[in-house]
């Protein structure tokens, strides 16, 4: 398949998941307002249905989908050409790509019908208007400059949030939204510019260059930020025609295969662990071998060019293939779940309501009386789920809070051994030259940051399993308890009907008869929760991840950071500088600069562990709050609808006569009504899935 098929196939893929977005979004708002005109109306017959919570739910998901877009976040190190990259596949050299400058503003890449760039500062100041030539020349920066900066931990653009650059292209108009990230960085304050940004995307292509196969840095970064994280990672191996042009015949076949093989067994070796999605290989659907500059000229000189021998064609299939069969189909999956959820409501609320149609107030309130018993179970059973989150919450704060604290204070025994690797680069006895002592220090303290980073990042992966352990077990409690809470709610229908309630036993985990705020629980529903520059973002939910990223890396890598190099390099100097000079002295140094940053280092940890425990303790406890909040807020509108359910019909049984025909007429319609556009989501989602089996 060439470039341009590949792409006329993309693009109509992509218009088709957005055609079926837009239909089920329309379903869903009219799900919303047709259950929302019959509360309206419930004012002047016989009482609101108390339906606010599936309206809101509703309504939420109808908005998500109609601004929803795939969001692709490009990341790696500088001059990886991951500008070039997008340029080939805008068709257009757009974004900045010169041979010297690099982007130094993270730019969200999304669909405007205008050309234009706004520059977004987060020091209160309003966004600006740039041209494209005011942008690339204000924006970028010299790679050396770029060094330089990265030596003294400073942001090129301290001042500046993002840049969004809107563009007219069919393939941003039909739902692809691009993140591109400055390049990845050995500091944490510019790889935290990125790293908020990775959990919120659908998919990462993470750029890589044939001639610098998998650096330690871009390994660093893998381990510590991708590993683990069950993130969906493209890899794109750029300027691969390179590899040719670097042989001394660039026309022997046989030294080309050889040195090509080599290539393929050095990235393999590196990134085949991030290509298993649930223990299956699909290296070969994640890892590309691409030509960025050759795909950009010739998309220049003609945008429908074939791009065939430059690995675009390969990446814009799989990636087409995992966006709109893949997250189009998880994501629509949710949506009509929950719709299934709000008509199931509606019918079980009009289930209950005709037959108490009929009974005068005394019979009502009566009948409403018997059931108090029931609404106290209910209240029981939010009680005790409530105590257990509360309890998870607790024993894991103090239990991950504690593993910190043992961790941290544990680095000494294996210092000597794990500091071997992060050696500055420089000469330990230019640290004796007084012209070079400022380098050295520089480079000292960068290797503690690696150093520190790498640990925390490791420690952090053991704690995001423990968590992940502890909400895996609390979904769990939440289908029981949803469970027994049906069970209730059935005997309140009972008692109040005197009919018996008919239950589904053929139901599936998806579509089963769990209680609302339990499939919330469980992780079956999604609402938009989270924000990306300022949109919100479709199908976020409740991501304890994103809450722990933004506590761990912001605040504890940086306070361990702070802690310990701001302490070490005085002694660890004072040291050096004591040892005097001799070629013969090299390797004592470098003992003596291991022995001393150890000696520090342990007199140190003390205090980091207790400085920064607490805020492990604190990450995790707001992880479990904010889940216990939602839930907890969740079954108490269940609660409290049923009850106003039934006091909005008696309060107007107390003061009008109920027309029992118009009503059942009424809700009929509405049934009706609810179901009709159910059966439109179904079957657009089933066309959808029959086009791509």
């Amino acid at each position: 398949m060439n470039y341009q098929v590949g792409t006329d196939k993309f693009i109509n893929d992509l218009e088709r998941v957005s055609q079926v977005r837009s239909e089920i979004s329309i379903c869903l708002s009219r799900i919303a307002d047709t259950i929302n005109q019959a509360e309206l109306a419930g004012d002047t017959s016989s009482g609101k249905l108390s339906l606010t919570r599936d309206i809101e739910d509703i309504t939420a998901a109808s908005k998500n989908l109609r601004n929803g877009v795939f969001r692709l976040l490009v990341l790696g190190d500088m001059k990886r050409g991951k500008s070039t990259f997008l340029n080939a596949l805008i068709g257009e050299n757009l974004l900045p790509s010169d041979v010297n400058p690099c982007t130094a503003v993270l730019t969200i890449l999304r669909y405007g019908a205008e050309k234009k760039v706004t520059i977004h500062f987060n020091d209160g100041k309003s966004p600006q208007q740039l041209d494209f030539q005011t942008f690339k020349y204000k924006y970028t920066i010299d790679p050396a400059e770029a060094k330089k900066l990265e030596q003294e931990q400073k942001q090129a653009f301290p001042d500046v949030d993002y840049a969004v650059v809107e563009y007219p292209l069919t393939l941003l108009e039909k739902g692809i939204e691009i993140v591109d990230s400055p390049g990845l960085n050995d500091t944490e304050a510019r790889n935290e510019l990125s790293l908020g940004y990775v959990n919120s995307c659908h998919a990462i292509l993470f750029v890589m260059r044939a001639s610098q196969p998998c650096t330690l840095g871009e390994r660093r970064y893998l381990e510590n930020y991708i590993k683990g994280r069950g993130l969906s990672v493209f890899f794109l191996v750029n300027a691969w025609d390179q590899v040719k042009e670097s042989l001394i015949d660039p026309d022997d076949i046989e030294e080309l295969t050889a040195a090509e093989t080599r290539l393929r067994q050095v990235f393999k070796a590196n990134l085949a662990e991030y290509c298993y999605v649930d223990g299956q290989d699909i290296y070969d659907e994640r890892v590309f071998e691409i030509s960025s500059i050759q795909a950009l000229r010739r998309r220049l000189k003609n945008p429908q060019a074939d791009l065939s021998n430059t690995g675009f064609p390969g990446f814009m299939g799989a990636l087409n293939t995992f966006l709109t069969r893949e997250r189009a189909i998880a994501e629509l999956r949710q949506v009509r779940t929950l719709a299934r959820q709000a008509v199931n409501h509606t019918r079980e609320a009009i289930d209950r309501r005709i037959p108490l149609l009929d009974q005068d107030v005394d019979e009502l309130k009566k009948r409403i009386d018997s059931v108090e018993p029931e609404f106290s179970k209910l209240n029981q059973i939010r009680d005790q789920f409530q105590k257990e989150i509360i309890n998870t919450r607790d024993s894991q704060a103090r239990g991950i809070s504690e593993s910190f604290r043992n961790y941290v204070l544990n680095l000494g025994n294996t210092f000597e051994n794990d500091f071997l690797r992060y050696q500055p680069e420089l000469n330990l006895l230019d640290f004796l030259s007084g012209g070079k002592r400022d380098a050295f220090n520089i480079a000292l303290q960068k290797a503690f940051e690696q150093y520190i980073t790498d640990k925390f990042s490791a420690w952090t992966l053991n704690a995001e399993k423990d968590m992940n352990a502890a909400f895996r077990e609390l979904s769990n409690s939440a289908a029981q308890y949803g469970a027994s809470y049906n069970q209730v709610t059935n005997q309140i229908t009972e008692k109040l009907t005197g009919q018996k309630v008919n239950i589904n036993a053929h139901s599936t985990t998806e579509d089963d008869n769990s209680p609302g705020w339990a499939k919330w629980a469980m992780g079956l529903l999604s609402l938009s929760r989270g924000n990306l520059a300022g949109v919100a973002l479709a199908s976020a939910g409740f991501d304890w991840k994103n809450i722990l990223l933004n506590y761990f890396t912001v605040i504890g890598v940086g306070g361990m950071i702070t802690a310990v190099t701001g302490i070490f390099l005085g002694p660890i100097g004072f040291a050096l500088l004591g040892l005097g000079v001799g070629i013969l002295q090299a390797d004592q140094a470098r003992k003596e600069l291991v022995k001393t940053a150890k000696k520090e280092l342990v007199k140190y940890l003390p205090q980091v562990a207790n400085e920064q425990a607490p805020i492990v303790y604190d990450a995790v406890k707001e992880c479990f709050n904010t889940y216990e909040k939602e839930v907890s807020q969740r079954i108490n509108d269940d609660i409290n609808s049923r009850k106003s359910e039934l006091d909005n019909l008696l309060q107007q049984k107390k003061t009008r006569e109920i027309n029992r025909e118009t009503e059942f007429k009424r809700f009929k319609n509405l049934q009706e009504n609810v179901i009709e556009q159910l059966q439109k989501i179904e079957a657009a989602y089933s066309n959808l899935l029959a086009y791509y089996s």
